[in-house]
């Protein structure tokens, strides 16, 4: 994942718009699930690197995928806490 992954925002109408952009793909969280099982399993195995989807993955590639994870995580937590806050306005 290369480029930007945030944006300042002058609005809270502009929150959801901006998650959904920089949110990683179901794909991109799939992809990730997949590389750090795979790396995990290879490691019990006594191995240091892995293949997904054909490719190899090694530490750098668990490292990425761990972001993506935690960024999908952190993204899903703030819409369950602005939906929260929602309802409590209401």
């Amino acid at each position: 994942m290369m480029g930007f992954d945030g944006k300042t925002l002058i609005h809270p109408s502009q929150i959801e718009t901006a998650n959904s952009v920089f949110a990683p793909s179901p794909d991109a969280v799939q992809h990730a699930q997949e590389v750090i099982a795979a790396h995990a399993e290879a490691l019990r195995e006594g191995k240091n690197v892995a293949v997904v989807r054909g490719k190899l993955v090694e530490n750098l590639h668990v490292a990425d995928a761990q972001r993506v994870l935690a960024l999908h995580t952190a993204i899903g937590q703030l819409d369950l806490d602005a939906a929260g806050a929602s309802r409590s306005d209401a």
